[in-house]
């Protein structure tokens, strides 16, 4: 293993993660069975008082599980100066097996996270625990995929070697390979690029309809979704030549260094804002018949709302600044 500071960083996060979640499992399996709120039992109030705790410990982890995102890739494109052939994050990654499943496993366990936070803050303002079997529901969910993603983060650094000759980004997201990689590269620049702005419009559409009182968290949920994966193609089909003026560099993470003056974090961590507090608007919705919420949950659901318009338009006018300020033209 390379050693590095920063790796060691992420690799203790990881345990401390993943153990609190499975800690927390074991009191979210009893309060799926035994929580009933009407009851003065001792066995009730023991678990009452203890899920204030672990709720509290529980949202700090998952809060560094977001933050645990951004420092892996970061770790990843400063160790490519380490590795034979890698020119970036991408390079790191494809070092060995166990790199981009790794990175796959904590994009999904951050989206899980920040949905989890949401319920989380939203059964607090609640007087009866109005989601707390819901947001325990979930944590079960994100049990195995924590536990596989710490288990693949170790493996991928023990087992990175700067000796190893890897592949760099040019090869990796170049047309005419047989790679999810290279198929999205080879993607119709603009057309995937207008598929982008009209899956955008439409989230901004729903989004100010929801603010206004007269639209659905489900919809809302489901066009942010959709959004956040076309906007995720269109950076590497038609934004990221944009960035680079070069038609055939096609890496989502290059825009990451400081070349591009960091720029990719900010793109990140607006489309992930934007996915986490459209997919929250959706994920409280079966929840608005709950007396305790009534009031709180429609304000609650609208700032979420406002967020993720917010967070998409500030990566749209990036990456559309981007194109009107540079004289580079990607044509299809």
């Amino acid at each position: 293993m390379i050693l590095h500071p920063a790796i060691i960083a992420v690799l203790i996060a990881s345990v401390l993660i993943a153990g609190m979640v499975l800690y927390s499992s074991a009191h979210a399996l009893r309060i799926l069975r035994v929580w009933q709120l009407q009851s003065g039992s001792e066995l009730q109030l023991g678990l009452e008082r203890r899920t204030y705790l672990i709720s509290t410990f529980l949202a700090n982890a998952l809060f560094f599980q977001l933050l645990s995102l951004v420092l892996l890739v970061y770790v990843a494109d400063s160790l490519h100066g380490q590795i034979a052939g890698a020119m970036c994050a991408v390079g790191t990654f494809n070092a060995n097996a166990f790199g981009y499943p790794a990175l796959v496993l904590k994009i999904i366990n951050c989206l899980l996270a920040g949905l989890w936070l949401i319920l989380n803050h939203a059964d607090t303002r609640g007087y009866d625990y109005p989601l707390i079997r819901g947001k325990y529901a979930l944590l079960l969910v994100m049990v195995v995929p924590i536990l596989l993603e710490t288990g693949l983060l170790w493996a991928f650094f023990l087992n990175l070697r700067g000796d190893v000759i890897t592949s760099c980004c040019g090869s990796l997201f170049s047309a005419g390979r047989d790679t999810v990689s290279s198929e999205l590269a080879a993607l119709p620049p603009l057309p995937t690029a207008i598929a982008f702005y009209l899956c955008l419009l439409g989230t901004l559409a729903l989004g100010l309809r929801f603010v206004r009182g007269r639209g659905r968290g489900y919809a809302l949920a489901l066009s942010a979704g959709v959004t956040f994966i076309v906007a995720l193609a269109a950076i590497i089909s038609y934004f990221a030549p944009c960035f680079y003026e070069l038609p055939h560099h096609h890496c989502p993470f290059c825009i990451m260094q400081h070349e591009y003056h960091y720029v990719g974090y900010l793109l990140y961590v607006a489309l992930f804002g934007g996915v986490i507090t459209g997919m929250g608007c959706g994920v409280l919705a079966p929840f608005q018949g709950h007396s305790s919420l009534r009031q709180v949950l429609p304000r609650l659901q609208r700032s979420l709302a406002v967020l993720c318009l917010l967070c998409y338009a500030i990566f749209a006018l990036i990456v559309t600044l981007r194109m009107l300020i540079s004289d580079f033209r990607v044509i299809s």
